[in-house]
């Protein structure tokens, strides 16, 4: 597969306990299935010329000046986007450059075709979690798509023993989601057998995608 690419829009290097333990370097994939009202990186969602179309090769050559800061503090490259899960054979490429002494995370939102997320759990250590919440009425709302994908691989990972593996992120939403809405999400998580959680709170920027996705839906 040495033909594989993809589109990365930013390398984020010496980032400690932010994207998993030790410390990390966030990759940042272009492209993604939803567009959320408050996205983190509306900018990945555009056809941004400048982004870097890179190899897993290259980008080994770009992330392992960092190894020995990986393997001394537990860290490795934490993928994130966009959507990383889009592109998993480019991550199992990655994953022989660079062995098992990296840790290999990936911040996805889950919503992804359930073969993708299969041909990842040999190779990533830690998924990090961003449901939205677990209510599809909420969920349509916020991102213009729906939450069925989300649902059927939160319990793939469940069926796959995965569940200590993984950390739910449960935000409050402002203007969708409530309180009551997350401990509802985590009750029916719970179920499942997932049992690490991370509560934290949208701060609110808009995404200016979202009005025209907006304009599309209702039209």
């Amino acid at each position: 597969m040495n033909n594989i690419s993809a589109k990365i829009a930013a390398i984020s290097r010496h980032r400690l306990a932010i994207d998993g333990d030790g410390v990390t370097t966030l990759v940042v994939f272009a492209g993604c299935p939803l567009c959320c009202r408050y996205c983190l990186n509306p900018l990945t969602l555009s056809p941004n010329p400048k982004f870097k179309n890179l190899t897993p090769q290259q980008l080994y050559e770009k992330v392992s000046i960092d190894s020995l800061y990986f393997v001394a503090t537990g860290g490795g490259v934490t993928f994130g986007g966009g959507e990383p899960c889009l592109h998993p054979d480019f991550i199992d490429e990655f994953r022989k450059l660079c062995g098992p002494q990296w840790q290999i995370r990936v911040e996805t939102s889950l919503n992804i075709p359930s073969d993708n997320l299969a041909k990842l759990l040999d190779n990533v250590d830690q998924f990090i979690i961003d449901i939205k919440d677990t209510d599809s009425d909420i969920y349509s709302d916020y991102t213009h798509t729906d939450n069925k994908l989300v649902m059927s691989n939160l319990r793939l990972l469940a069926d796959e023993k995965f569940c200590d593996k993984c950390i739910i992120r449960l935000p409050l939403i402002p203007g969708y989601n409530t309180d009551a809405n997350r401990q509802s999400s985590h009750e029916k998580l719970n179920i499942l057998g997932f049992k690490n959680y991370d509560y934290f709170n949208y701060k609110i920027k808009e995404n200016p995608l979202w009005h025209e996705a907006n304009k599309l839906v209702k039209s």
